[in-house]
């Protein structure tokens, strides 16, 4: 039985935007860009400034210990001197739902909110942060329940008692709505507003900041910590910060209409009974485990890694089988937008350098997402993006990348990646994934360190920490960053890894030395 199901494009992308009033005639009437954020913290023109980066965070624990709420420890020490928490997605496991907000997002953060002292009380819709956290979606904050399965929860204990105490997988009654736990939790739930007036009356209120681009969202830590879309783009210390949903233009290319592309789809459906038949043989496993023995309980933890690994190449594999040049859809308007964005970026002198951050990685040598489809679409549509962008600019980029670094999560890692020659304008980026923060980590291909595209070497791996060793010596080391913004023109990035590593039933620290971009 599939425990999830992924919202086709067309669908995420109607529903958010109902939910945030996308282009309302409210909002078009007075100049309203809702892309935008301006961080009122008094702070943004700072040019040296810290900040946070966690991703694939959003687990409960894991028969005895808890990882995410060991890496909001790593942060805590770093809350004071940092100006905002980026988030690479995947809030929520294993299906976004509203009913694990409490146990997996306020609980591990609660020093980051106000309230927080008491997390009980605090409702997942109604969320303000000291300390900014921002966002984007992953593909589990997307993902739905399988009725049937939903109703298998409600009505069969065994299997309920089976997912909880066997696996801990937070699996509730329901799953994300097709997003919209993540929108009431994150985004400003402009649908929300029913009576005559009460929408104009909030947009008077809070979006009165003045841009280039209009008026937008002012975000006010400690006061009102709304973002106003799933894709949205701020400024802060001369940098611009582009912030991506990945979910809506990661469908993977169609497979060729040759004999080749016949052999292809017969491979990936044979991997995906194969799939089957393994995630059938470790349900059985799991149900003879007891999570009260510790040796025992490490095993399972394992077990519940490989499933939920298995599940989400089904899904790729799915989505690959299912591609074909009438179907396949991608978020046109949301790239589009970010060409003319870092275009205008280019052309303004008060910008010194650009992040962009969202989900799926381009570049990654994670063992379980680094040959998927999804992987390689969204390596193709954001190069598409950055070649378009390089036509325009031409000479103005002096020869520098055009983005001086991409975050990244999905890939339950923490790695840096460097392109060389790719043919396009994503060579010489500098590429981090950061998407272990709290869910089962993920080890290295065996392939090793160096990706190649049609037998070229396109990027390098330079660091990957992730799940390593064998039986009793296996470490799990789950991660963040912190990230020193230094003055300049390019500015400096020192980056600085933060561990907590699960070995041998403790936790340890390990120091990993920082690294400059």
């Amino acid at each position: 039985m599939k425990l999830v199901s992924d919202p086709a494009i067309a669908d995420k992308i109607r529903k958010m935007n109902q939910r945030v009033r996308w282009q309302d005639p409210a909002i078009v009437e007075r100049g309203i860009d809702q892309t935008r954020i301006v961080l009122d913290d008094n702070r943004s023109g700072d040019r040296e400034f810290s900040f946070l980066v966690v991703g694939d965070s959003g687990s409960g624990s894991h028969h005895g210990h808890n990882p995410q709420r060991k890496v909001a420890e790593l942060m805590l020490p770093h809350h004071d001197e940092s100006r905002f928490m980026l988030h690479t997605g995947d809030v929520i496991y294993l299906v976004g739902s509203s009913e694990y907000y409490h146990q997996n997002f306020i609980n591990p953060y609660r020093e980051f909110l106000v309230g927080g002292e008491h997390p009980k009380r605090i409702a997942y819709d109604q969320m303000v942060f000291k300390l900014p956290i921002l966002p984007i979606p992953g593909n589990h904050d997307y993902y739905n329940l399988p009725i049937i399965f939903g109703l298998v929860s409600l009505t069969t204990l065994p299997i309920r008692r089976l997912l909880k105490s066997k696996l801990d997988i937070d699996v509730g009654l329901h799953g994300s709505g097709r997003g919209d736990a993540y929108a009431k939790a994150f985004l400003d739930y402009l649908k929300a507003f029913k009576l005559p007036g009460d929408l104009g009356h909030h947009l008077d209120e809070h979006y009165t900041e003045k841009t280039d681009t209009g008026r937008c969202l002012s975000y006010q830590p400690g006061r009102f910590t709304r973002l106003p879309n799933r894709y949205y783009t701020f400024r802060y210390g001369g940098i611009d910060f582009f912030a991506l949903d990945s979910n809506t233009f990661n469908d993977p290319l169609p497979l060729a209409s040759t004999k080749q592309g016949d052999v292809d789809r017969q491979i990936l459906q044979k991997r995906r009974e194969d799939l089957q038949q393994e995630n059938q043989q470790i349900m059985e496993t799991i149900a003879k485990l007891n999570p009260d023995n510790p040796s025992e309980a490490d095993q399972l933890d394992d077990l519940h890694q490989k499933l939920t690994q298995i599940e989400e190449i089904i899904v790729d594999i799915d989505k690959q089988l299912a591609a074909d040049k009438t179907t396949t859809v991608t978020d046109i308007e949301q790239l589009e937008w970010l060409k003319l964005r870092l275009i205008e970026s280019w052309n303004n002198k008060e910008v010194r350098g650009r992040i962009i951050y969202f989900h799926h990685p381009p570049y990654v040598t994670e063992a379980t997402k680094w040959l998927q489809g999804q992987t390689f679409a969204i390596r193709s549509r954001l190069r598409n993006v950055l070649n378009a962008v390089a036509k325009t600019v031409g000479d103005a980029s002096q020869g520098r990348p055009l983005v001086d670094l991409v975050l990244n999560g999905h890939a339950h890692c923490l790695e840096h990646i460097q392109t060389v020659e790719t043919g396009g304008a994503d060579s010489g980026v500098n590429w981090i994934v950061c998407g272990g923060s709290g869910y089962s980590l993920r080890r290295q291909r065996t392939e090793g360190a160096d990706l190649v595209e049609e037998d070229k070497l396109i990027a390098r791996s330079h660091l990957f920490i992730g799940r390593n060793g064998q039986g009793s010596q296996k470490r799990r080391p789950y991660s963040c960053l912190r990230i020193d913004v230094k003055d300049g023109n390019p500015p400096k990035f020192i980056v600085r890894p933060l561990v907590a590593e699960w070995y041998q039933r403790r936790w340890g620290h390990p120091e990993i030395e920082p690294f400059t971009i």
